[in-house]
This record gives structure tokens, sequence and C-alpha cells, in this order.
């Protein structure tokens, strides 16, 4: 067991990524993009869950779009191209990836 300090907290950079956990399996790290922040992401090689901890934004992907906030859960599947924009709050995502961030790169 391992309490994951930090993870999801605001940590106020324009699109800081923290990795806070790496395992083969799954990796656990934090988003921030502030407001009016520009999301510049690439689609990542592993699949990806996103929990909204702080923030506004709206999410778009080929499938389609959604406003997010507080409490929002997104699946995103391996290769597909997503992005976060209108970003009218201070945003800060958990991010989990499976198997682990760049271990299918």
């Amino acid at each position: 067991m391992r309490i994951i300090e930090g993870a999801g907290v605001w940590a106020g950079a324009d699109g800081d990524w923290t990795e806070q956990l790496r395992t083969p399996d799954l990796s656990v790290g934090t988003y921030c993009i502030p407001a009016g922040g520009v999301d510049d992401q690439s689609p990542h090689t592993e699949d990806e869950i996103y929990v909204v901890t702080t923030g506004r934004a709206r999410i778009v992907t080929p499938t389609g779009e959604a406003e997010v906030g507080p409490g929002a859960v997104i699946f995103v599947p391996a290769g597909e191209d997503h992005r976060f924009v209108d970003v009218t709050e201070d945003l800060t995502l958990l991010v989990v990836f499976g198997p682990a961030y760049g271990s299918r790169g």
C-alpha cells in the first residue's frame, strides 16, 4: 500500500505534468493547465483516465466533445487525439495511464 502524495493537486504551471507513481502496469500523475492556457499534448500510446479535481474546460476528441468540471472522469483510449480547450478555471487533472506512461512508445 502507498499513499500517493500530491496526486491531483494544483501545481500552478502551464502544461505541467508530474508523475507521482510508476509501475510497469500503470502510472499516476497530475496535469495542470491554467485558465486561458493551451493544452498541446499529443496522443498517447497507452489508455488514459482523467479525473478532474479542480477547474472547468471542454475536452475535444474526434468522437465528440464535452464540458468537464470537478468530479468528471474521462476515458481516452490509446492513440486517440484529445485536447482540453476553453479552460475557464485553473484545471487540475489526476491522470492514470495503463500501462505506464510512455511504456509502449
